[in-house]
C-alpha cells in the first residue's frame, strides 16, 4: 500500500527489537520507535526523516550509556518511565525518578547513569527534534563528532588547549 493511503502508522514496543551496546565501559539498550514507524535516519527528505526522533532507552544498574555530551542543534526531551538514576549536566548532577521530565537544549551537555542501589533498570522515553547537520561535543575528551556528510571524529589538537570563541 502507498504511504498516501495509510491512515496512520502504529507499532507496539513489544514488536521493536531492543538493540544493546557496550563500548569503553558504557552500556545501554534502545528501542528505536521512530525507525520502527518508518524513519530513514540518513535521508534529508523530511517526509522520510521525520521531524522528531523517539526511543526508549534502558540503562541497567551501574551503567552509563553515553559519554558526557552536547548537541549543536538538537533539542532533547526525557521522561523517566521506570527506575532511578542521576543526570549529569552543566550545573552538576541531579537525581531522577519515575515521572520526572526534563529538557536539554542545544549546547547543554548531559549524561545519564543508573547508580541506584536497587537492581532496577532506569528506563527513559527520549524525544529529539532531529535536525539535519547535527554535530556532538564531548567536553571531557575535547572531541567533536561532525555528521556532514558522514560521521567523523574531530579531536582538539594537543598544542591548542586555549578556547577560541
Amino acid at each position: 500500500m502507498d504511504d498516501e493511503q495509510v491512515a496512520f502508522y502504529k507499532v507496539n514496543l513489544r514488536e521493536i527489537e531492543e538493540i544493546g551496546w557496550e563500548n569503553e565501559g558504557r552500556r545501554g539498550f534502545s528501542r528505536a520507535i521512530s525507525e520502527a514507524l518508518g524513519r530513514k535516519p540518513s535521508s534529508t527528505d523530511v517526509m522520510e526523516r521525520h521531524p522528531f526522533d523517539v526511543e526508549v532507552l534502558r540503562v541497567p544498574p551501574g551503567a552509563t550509556p553515553y559519554r558526557y555530551h552536547s548537541h549543536s542543534a538538537q533539542w532533547e526531551y526525557y521522561q523517566v518511565i521506570a527506575g532511578y538514576g542521576t543526570v549529569r549536566h552543566d550545573r552538576g548532577r541531579s537525581e531522577v525518578e519515575i515521572g520526572d521530565c526534563f529538557l536539554f537544549k542545544p549546547g547543554q551537555a548531559h549524561q545519564f547513569t543508573n547508580d541506584s542501589t536497587s537492581e532496577s533498570d532506569l528506563v527513559i522515553l527520549v524525544g529529539a527534534d532531529n535536525p539535519i547537520g547535527e554535530s556532538y561535543h564531548y567536553p571531557d575528551q575535547a572531541m567533536w563528532i561532525v555528521n556532514s556528510p558522514e560521521s567523523r571524529y574531530v579531536i582538539q589538537h594537543p598544542e591548542r588547549t586555549e578556547r577560541r570563541d
